[in-house]
C-alpha cells in the first residue's frame, strides 16, 4: 500500500482556499484547482516506489490484477480528484469510445501535434465522469426542455433573443436544440456580443433563476457561451449528491469543491466560457441533443456501510464510507487497484494514518482494512 503525494494544478478557474482548507495547510493565494490521485501522465502521483505511473509501468498485473488489465489494459483505468471551482469551467462535452478512436485516429493520420491548440483527441479512449459534492456544488448539466428555456428567454425581454426562443418552439426537440446551439456558435461575433452583454445586464437585473447565468456572463463577458449556457439545466449538489457526466452530454462546473472520477482521458470538446479552441463542426457531431433531468445521484447503502454511486461506466466505481466513532474496522481487500481519499476525520489503512485530503493506492490483492471515525471514499474499477 502506497501513501501517495498528490499534485495540484492551478487552473485560473480554481478556487484559492477550498482545497487549502481541506488539507489544513495556508493558502498561497494562487488558485488551487485539482489535486490529481493516479497514474496519468500528466501529474502522476508520487509514492515511495517511485510515480504511480513508473510503479504500474514495472508490473502492471501485480499493482492492477489480472482482470483489469485483461479489460482495461496494462494502466490504471481511473483518475480520481479533489475538483474546486471559484469560477465556472469551460462548457464542453466528451465523446464516446467509438467517436475517440475515430477521432484520435484521424487526428494522428493527419499529423496534428498532440499538443497543437486545435487538437481535439489527445487519446483514444472515452471520459465519463462523476463528480460527488462535498460542499454546496453549482453546475450545468445537459439541455433543459425547449419550451422551458423559450419561456426563459422571453423573460429576459431582448429582442436579439427573440428568434431564438421561436425557433425553440417551432421545431422537435433534436432539431430546436441542434439549430439554436449552432446559430449561437456561428453568429456574428459583434452581434454576439452586444447580445450577451444585453443577456448578461438583464440576467444580473432580475436574480432569480438567471442569477447563475449573470455570474457566468461576469467571468466570461461577450462570450457566447453564456447564451448557450442558457440552454442547459442549472443543478446545485448538496453534500452527498453526485452527477454523472456521460458522452455528448454538455455540462460546466460552476463553484464548489468535490471528489471527481473519471476514465483516464484528456478528450473535451468545448461550446464556449473558454479562451481555447472551439471546433463547432466536431462538437455538433458529438454533442446529444436530448433533453432532460440532470439526474441527481445518491448513494445506495450496502449492509456493510459502504455506499455506492452507481453508473453504467466500468472504468470506474466510487464509493464511501461514513465511519463513526467505534465502528468495527472495514475489510476493503479487492483483486482490483484501488485508491483511498479521506476527507473528513482521521481513517487509519495499514500503516497509514489519513486525514483530509490524503490518500494511498493499494493494489489488487492487498490486504486493506480501514478503521477510525471520518469520511472515506473509495475509488476502484467494476470487474
Amino acid at each position: 500500500m502506497d501513501r501517495l503525494d498528490n499534485t495540484v494544478r492551478p487552473y485560473a478557474w480554481g478556487s484559492t482556499t477550498a482545497i487549502p482548507a481541506l488539507l489544513g495547510t495556508e493558502p498561497t493565494g494562487e488558485p488551487q484547482a485539482e489535486m490529481w490521485m493516479g497514474a496519468h501522465p500528466g501529474a502522476p502521483s508520487r509514492t515511495g516506489r517511485g510515480t504511480l505511473a513508473a510503479v504500474v509501468d514495472a508490473d502492471p498485473e501485480k499493482e492492477l490484477g489480472a482482470a483489469s488489465v485483461a479489460r482495461f489494459g496494462p494502466r490504471l483505468p481511473f483518475l480520481l480528484k479533489l475538483l474546486a471551482a471559484g469560477a465556472p469551467l469551460s462548457l464542453q462535452v466528451h465523446p464516446d469510445l467509438a467517436q475517440a478512436r475515430a477521432g484520435h485516429e484521424d487526428e494522428e493520420r493527419r499529423g496534428v501535434p498532440l499538443d497543437a491548440p486545435h487538437r481535439n483527441y489527445k487519446d483514444a479512449n472515452h471520459k465519463p465522469e462523476l463528480i460527488c459534492a462535498l460542499t454546496e456544488f453549482d453546475g450545468l448539466c445537459g439541455f433543459r426542455p425547449p419550451t422551458e428555456t423559450a419561456d426563459l428567454l422571453d423573460g429576459l425581454g431582448i429582442a436579439s433573443l427573440k428568434p431564438y426562443a421561436d425557433l425553440l418552439r417551432a421545431q422537435s426537440e433534436d432539431a430546436a436544440l441542434r439549430e439554436v446551439l449552432t446559430a449561437i456558435l456561428t453568429a456574428d461575433p459583434e452581434d454576439m456580443s452586444r447580445t450577451v452583454t444585453e443577456t448578461a445586464a438583464a440576467c444580473d437585473r432580475l436574480g432569480g433563476a438567471y442569477a447563475p447565468y449573470a455570474d457566468i456572463a461576469h467571468h466570461y463577458p461577450g462570450d457566447p457561451g453564456v447564451l448557450a449556457a442558457l440552454l442547459l439545466n442549472h443543478v446545485r449538489l448538496q453534500p452527498g449528491e453526485a452527477l454523472y457526466l456521460g458522452a455528448g452530454i454538455p455540462h460546466a462546473y460552476l463553484d464548489g469543491l468535490g471528489v471527481e472520477i473519471m476514465a483516464n482521458s484528456d478528450n473535451v470538446l468545448r461550446c464556449g466560457l473558454t479562451p481555447k479552441h472551439v471546433d463547432v463542426p466536431e462538437l455538433l457531431r458529438v454533442v446529444r441533443f436530448e433533453a432532460g433531468d440532470p439526474g441527481v445521484l445518491r448513494p445506495e447503502a450496502s449492509p456493510d456501510g459502504e455506499e455506492v454511486y452507481d453508473t453504467p461506466t466500468d472504468e470506474f466505481r466510487l464509493s464511501r464510507y461514513v465511519l463513526p466513532e467505534g465502528a468495527a474496522a472495514h475489510d476493503l481487500t479487492l483483486p482490483a487497484p484501488q485508491i483511498l481519499l479521506c476527507t473528513a476525520g482521521t481513517v487509519r489503512t495499514g500503516e497509514h494514518e489519513l486525514t483530509p485530503g490524503r490518500s494511498v493506492f493499494v493494489p489488487a490483492g492487498e490486504q486493506a482494512e480501514v478503521s477510525g471515525s471520518g469520511t472515506l471514499f473509495r475509488a476502484t474499477v467494476r470487474l
